[in-house]
């Protein structure tokens, strides 16, 4: 009879080799996370790593969540699945790039350092364009709530210098392409909606952006913004 205080004994499997399989998992989701820009990783790529030598049912999840833990114990990592966002209309068709990435779950890296530790001893000066890139983008489609058609969204980045047919950006390389990383990494996804003028190419906030930490830091972001104006305002 399997002792049911090890929770390896249903596996069949040693702790060394269920140590292994934990390794193997973490280093991938370190590694992708880094090479990818923080895009999210599926987790069938997950339990391939698993099933490729192992079939033990449910020994994959097992694995996954010790990940998942020894992530949070030892790295300051939360391995946090996405929630699928809701389509916001009804009349409308989502882009196959945009939907494929969200059709299993996936997961992303979340650090728990707190925020002033995390920007003094994590974030590299390099990437903090890139942040600033992000709220904006995220800033304008809330303003619009939450959906913004794609010509709006760009007429509001030219406003900042950034045209979409720039492709030798000096921070940002291609415009378009940053754009299309927010998509990827799914702050942002992509919907045609039909309507009497024909079909029109939507960005509506995507899981990572619903997400309360998130949220929260861009309206943070669009308080500053507009404290901001009001004080230039005044001072002229």
């Amino acid at each position: 009879m399997a002792d049911e205080a090890d929770p390896l004994s249903q596996f069949d499997i040693s702790k060394e080799e269920t140590d292994k399989l934990v390794s193997e998992v973490i280093r991938f989701v370190l590694f992708k996370s880094h090479q990818n820009s923080g895009c999210p990783i599926k987790r069938e790529d997950l339990t391939q790593i698993v099933t490729k030598n192992y079939r033990q049912r449910n020994l994959a999840t097992h694995v996954i969540n010790e990940a998942k833990s020894k992530l949070s114990k030892v790295f300051g990592y939360d391995l946090k699945e996405l929630q699928r966002s809701k389509p916001s209309s009804t009349n409308q068709t989502r882009l196959p790039q945009s939907q494929s990435s969200v059709e299993s779950k996936s997961y992303v890296l979340v650090s728990q350092l707190p925020i002033d530790v995390f920007r003094k001893h994590v974030v590299e000066e390099t990437s903090s364009p890139v942040t600033g890139f992000t709220f904006a983008v995220l800033a304008i489609v809330q303003l619009a709530a939450g959906k913004i058609p794609e010509e709006t969204l760009w007429h509001h980045l030219r406003r900042m210098g950034l045209n979409e047919n720039d492709e030798h950006n000096p921070v940002f390389g291609n415009n378009k392409q940053a754009l299309e990383t927010l998509v990827q990494q799914r702050f942002l996804q992509k919907e045609k909606v039909s309507g009497p003028e024909g079909t029109t190419l939507f960005y509506d906030l995507a899981e990572r952006a619903l997400d309360p930490q998130v949220s929260e830091k861009v309206k943070d972001y669009i308080s500053q913004v507009l404290k901001n104006d009001v004080s230039a305002v005044e001072i002229d």
